[in-house]
């Protein structure tokens, strides 16, 4: 708007001239305007005094202020519906909606950082991190072979292979490359009491027993008999069949017993395999002490039911079985690699095996100096008694 050359008050005072009888013509050819204006300025200002001319100006400049504050703020109110279903809490996201209010709304980058109440050098900072593009191939690489592992053990497996790398480093890259493992749902369990966990001494003083089932491409079923050292965590066999009777059980703990010696005690379920009466002679034939859990509580026997999960998830979900031999051979391979390669939490994340060679090399002695262990059996009383009724309330 063309700003005019009179101020209110000299337009008044040439009204006021002609009030007093000067005729419009010298008025206007006096002060250089054309007798229209003049007829407008007394359309406008006829009968206006000074104070109430400034109070008029006064009034329009405030409407004009209050219309463009209204403006401004009907912009903002689109700005931010047009954000309402967006999260604008991480320094990119902020960044994002900044350049997106800028190119909807043809706004500055300040009007646009005021309106989501961001820090303008955040909006223009320029990250100066590497893409580490070989190590996010690497981290694909060993998440593609081990398909179930999650970021600890992949760190472990990077710390390996020579990575030096920072965990929080591994698992921003794990988390921004997708790879997160989805989690199964398990069934509901109930919760209540639970037997007193046993106290560990020494490698090969307490087995434990289990079968765990799967299927094969044509659909025959076949079981898996496991054994675990509950000390190691070590899978000291993993044996499977269509078919595996209590002969077969002792054949298989006969040959272990050769192998490694004889364990301080055996624990398992009450399965039909592991209470027949060749499993029994068996017991008291080789002097073994063969624990079984509760009825329904498969937390006494918890080390060999965890290692159950872990070959379910990592090998029998993620395989298809063709043949019996096939399942054999993948079984093996993963056993093995499950004793010298894979990360074991519980073991401060070295393999069974690592764990069970520096046990050897402690000694006994030394283990329970450095631990701080009492000599006390590897169970707790509840788990070496005999399955009377007394003790199976006590181990709950």
């Amino acid at each position: 708007m063309k700003r005019s050359r009179f101020t209110e008050e000299q337009i008044i005072g040439v009204l006021r001239e002609a009030e007093a009888g000067a005729k419009t013509a010298d008025l206007a050819r006096r002060h250089g305007v054309s007798e229209a204006t003049l007829y407008n300025w007394k359309a406008k200002y006829g009968g206006l005094e000074v104070s109430e001319a400034k109070r008029l100006r006064a009034l329009e400049d405030e409407n004009g202020r209050l219309k463009r504050l209204l403006a401004d703020a009907m912009l903002d109110n689109a700005g931010l519906k047009d954000l309402l279903f967006k999260k604008m809490v991480t320094p990119a996201a902020k960044r994002e909606a900044v350049a997106h209010l800028q190119a909807l709304l043809d706004v500055s980058e300040r009007r646009a950082c005021r309106v989501i109440a961001a820090d303008r050098t955040v909006i223009r900072y320029q990250s100066c991190r590497g893409d580490d593009e070989v190590l996010r191939e690497k981290l694909h690489a060993l998440a593609h072979q081990r398909r179930r592992f999650g970021y600890r053990r992949l760190h472990i497996l990077l710390r390996r292979d020579g990575i030096a790398i920072n965990r929080k480093k591994t698992q921003r890259l794990y988390r921004e490359e997708g790879l997160t493992v989805r989690r199964r749902k398990g069934r509901k369990r109930p919760v209540g009491a639970r037997a007193p966990a046993p106290v560990v001494a020494l490698p090969n003083q307490r087995w434990s027993l289990d079968f765990v089932h799967d299927q094969l491409a044509s659909g025959r079923r076949f079981r898996v008999l496991n054994v675990v050292d509950d000390v190691t965590r070590e899978c000291l066999a993993a044996v499977p069949d269509t078919s595996i009777c209590g002969k077969r059980v002792v054949r298989e703990l006969t040959y272990l017993i050769a192998v490694r010696g004889k364990p301080g005690m055996i624990v398992s379920d009450n399965g039909t395999e592991l209470t027949s009466n060749a499993v029994l002679e068996w017991c008291g034939t080789a002097k073994i002490d063969w624990h079984y859990t509760a009825p329904g509580k498969p937390t006494q026997n918890a080390f060999v039911e965890s290692f159950n999960g872990r070959m379910r998830d990592e090998l029998l979900n993620e395989t298809l079985f063709t043949s019996l031999d096939h399942a054999r051979e993948k079984i093996a391979a993963w056993a093995w690699d499950y004793n010298t390669r894979r990360p074991h939490s519980s073991l401060g994340y070295s393999t069974p095996a690592a764990f069970a060679a520096e046990l050897k090399k402690q000694g006994a002695a030394s283990l329970r100096i450095a631990r701080g262990y009492a000599t006390q059996p590897l169970a707790s009383p509840a788990h070496m008694g005999k399955n009377n009724a007394e003790a199976l309330i006590k181990t709950g």
